[in-house]
C-alpha cells in the first residue's frame, strides 16, 4: 500500500475515532468534525490517482469526485428513515454520509451493514448490562406494532411513543465499528 492510501486510510480512522469519543461523552458529533472529514474524502477520492492500494486490497482514495458524492448521498440515504423514526440522531447520519465521502457507493453499503449490525450487537449488549433486555424485546414489539397500526392508519411512524427508554446509544460508536470491521473485511480479501 502506497503512503497516500495509507495516510487516507490513517485520516479517516482519526476522524471516526474522535466521532466515537465525542457520542460517548457528550452524545454528539460535531459539525466541524464531518465537515472536515466531508472535505477529505472529497480531495482524497479526486486528486489522488485511481488504483490505490495493494495487491487488490481496498484503501480509500483515487475514485474520484462523482464516488465521492455517490458514496456520501449513499451513506445519507440508507439511514435517513432512522433519523425520520427518531431512532437516530442527524450527526449520526452525516458521519456516515462523511465514511460514504471516503469510501465511494460500493463500499459504504457494506460499511453501512456493518455498522447496522454492530449497532444491534451493542444495544444488546447495553440493554444485557443494565438488566434492560425484557424492556428492550417489549420496546421492540411495540415499535413494530405500532408503526404497523400507524401506517395503516396513513401515520408516518415514530420511535418516541415508547413507555420507557432503554437508554441512548452513541451511534457513532457502532458507524466506527461497522467501518473498521468492513474494511478489514475487505483487507483479509473478502
Amino acid at each position: 500500500m502506497d503512503i497516500a492510501a495509507s495516510a487516507i486510510l490513517g485520516v479517516l480512522i482519526c476522524l471516526l475515532l474522535v466521532a466515537a469519543w465525542t457520542d460517548i461523552k457528550a452524545h454528539r458529533i460535531p459539525n466541524w468534525l464531518v465537515l472536515l472529514g466531508m472535505m477529505i474524502g472529497f480531495l482524497a477520492n479526486g486528486l489522488l490517482p485511481s488504483g490505490l492500494g495493494f495487491n487488490n486490497i481496498y484503501v480509500p482514495g483515487g475514485l474520484g469526485w462523482m464516488a465521492a458524492l455517490q458514496g456520501f448521498g449513499l451513506g445519507l440515504v440508507v439511514l435517513l428513515p432512522m433519523y425520520f423514526l427518531r431512532a437516530m440522531g442527524a450527526g449520526d447520519i452525516k458521519l456516515m454520509g462523511m465514511v460514504g465521502m471516503f469510501l465511494g457507493p460500493v463500499h459504504i453499503q457494506g460499511a453501512v451493514l456493518f455498522a447496522l449490525v454492530a449497532g444491534g450487537l451493542i444495544a444488546l449488549l447495553l440493554a444485557l448490562r443494565s438488566g434492560m433486555l425484557r424492556r428492550l424485546v417489549e420496546n421492540i414489539k411495540l415499535i413494530l406494532l405500532g408503526g404497523m397500526v400507524k401506517m395503516s392508519a396513513g401515520q408516518l411512524p415514530a420511535v418516541d411513543d415508547l413507555p420507557v427508554s432503554v437508554g441512548k446509544l452513541p451511534y457513532g460508536v457502532a458507524i466506527a465499528i461497522g467501518t473498521f470491521s468492513w474494511l478489514a473485511w475487505q483487507r483479509m480479501g473478502y
